[in-house]
């Protein structure tokens, strides 16, 4: 292990190559997380918030992982994360898939929640997501945030993807 905090760890392994040559790799550990597609009749709400690491706001789905010393399964995650960011309250939650956020140096993986029957209700956000904001977008919207560099969020993406793919 060469870093770690309440939220990730890094480590370096040391590998042998097909070939038998020594190298190494580092490797992100952090918790799987839930993501939501909440789908409304001609579309999906969407949340958006400053993402620190690329310094900029964008658009989402909701999403998140169970907080330090929390658990669960993540049906149970996935509701909880679309009211906490969105207020929203689904009466149906499909499950779409098991993806992974960037396997080539990171063990985190997601689960993808379709969410439906919608009820709306007050979000209960985090202290770190003070600046996010909601909205219900239609379809010929989402396709446009794509195209203009609005949605940028790769898990969201593939989300959507298994959606479309599905439907």
């Amino acid at each position: 292990m060469v870093y770690r905090n309440p939220w990730m760890t890094v480590r370096e392994d040391e590998i042998r190559r097909p070939d038998g040559s020594p190298g190494i790799y580092g490797v992100v550990e952090k918790p799987d997380f839930a993501l939501v597609l909440p789908r409304w009749r001609d579309g999906f709400w969407l949340v958006e918030q400053f993402r620190y690491p690329i310094g900029r706001r964008a658009w989402e789905f909701p999403q998140g992982s169970w907080g330090s010393g929390a658990s669960g399964d993540q049906l149970a995650l996935a509701r909880q994360e679309l009211a906490e960011e969105t207020g929203l309250r689904a009466g149906t939650m499909t499950h779409l898939g098991h993806l992974y956020e960037a396997y080539g140096y990171s063990t985190q993986a997601f689960d993808v929640y379709l969410a439906t029957d919608l009820a709306e209700g007050e979000p209960d956000r985090e202290i770190g997501e003070q600046d996010m904001i909601h909205r219900a977008v239609t379809d010929a919207e989402i396709t446009e945030m794509i195209r203009s560099g609005q949605i940028v969020d790769a898990p969201s993406l593939a989300a959507l993807t298994l959606y479309r793919l599905g439907s």
